[in-house]
């Protein structure tokens, strides 16, 4: 039969191994979350600064009217001025 001391001292032994490693799972956990929270917020960074982007952009279709637009005004110029 064990002696029931050295049980004890074992049993103490795993307490601090089971304990070290939670620590160190806890802390990599924190570190975890921590830089999730910054991606998220670099996320919502990029997401503001694109739809300020959309905003401002002139849309491919109306740039090309304009374009259709300011020739025919010059050829009707160039036409006229003959």
């Amino acid at each position: 039969m064990p002696d029931p001391t050295a049980v004890a001292v074992q049993l103490e032994r795993l307490r601090g191994t089971v304990e070290a490693g939670f620590a160190r799972a806890d802390g990599s956990l924190a570190l975890l979350v921590q830089r999730s929270d910054q991606t998220d917020k670099q996320l919502a960074d990029h997401e503001q600064r694109l739809d300020a982007l959309e905003r401002s952009r002139w849309p491919l279709a109306s740039v090309g009217a304009l374009a259709a637009l300011a020739t025919a005004a010059v050829t009707a110029w160039q036409l006229t001025a003959r």
